[in-house]
Formats: C-alpha cells, sequence, structure tokens
C-alpha cells in the first residue's frame, strides 16, 4: 500500500496510520496521564509529552481522516464519525477498521 499516493489507496494508508496512532496517544492519555496526575499530581515530563503529542497530532489525524472521505466520497455524516473517533481512545480503531471495510467494497 502506498503511504504518499494521491489516490483512495494512499489516502487510506495515511488516515490507518493517524487513525491508530491518535488512538494510542489517547489510550495513553486517558488510562495513563491523567489517572497519574489525578491521583499521583505527578508533574513528570513524560505525562506532559503524552498530551503534547496527541494535541499537536490530532489535527493531522482530521486531515488524514478529511482526504480520506473526500477521496472515498463519503456522506458528512461518515465523515464527521471518522474525524469525531479521533476524540474517545477505543473509537479511531473502529472507524480505522470500518475504513478497511469501505476502501474493499469500493475495490471489489
Amino acid at each position: 500500500m502506498k503511504i504518499l499516493g494521491g489516490g483512495l489507496e494512499g489516502a487510506l494508508a495515511r488516515y490507518k496510520f493517524m487513525a491508530i496512532w491518535s488512538g494510542t496517544f489517547s489510550l495513553l492519555l486517558w488510562f495513563v496521564e491523567v489517572p497519574a496526575h489525578l491521583a499521583f499530581h505527578s508533574k513528570l515530563a513524560i505525562w506532559a509529552a503524552i498530551a503534547i503529542i496527541h494535541g499537536f497530532t490530532y489535527p493531522i489525524y482530521i486531515l488524514a481522516a478529511f482526504t480520506y472521505c473526500l477521496k472515498a466520497r463519503t456522506s458528512l455524516m461518515t465523515m464527521l464519525f471518522y474525524i469525531l473517533a479521533g476524540t474517545l481512545p477505543i473509537a479511531s480503531f473502529v472507524a480505522e477498521r470500518k475504513a478497511v471495510e469501505r476502501y474493499k467494497t469500493l475495490r471489489s
């Protein structure tokens, strides 16, 4: 699968990467950083780094979702689903699977 390709295949590859990246950092943020901060009042730099990395890469996730949805010609509601899936820890993984299923149906 070409990651930098200009077509649907490239858009899907970029979206898959960013969905997994965003989901992983969302899980770390919600289930590691926030509990550590609240329970232990931890001010370690690694906890702040998780939040900063997630915050800086989420707009890239939005752009990847937007370009995939434009190339796949999805509806506005589907596009919003893919974009908002990056806000919940598990939802981006579910959206990534749905994007792959949609790609397979478009290609068959």
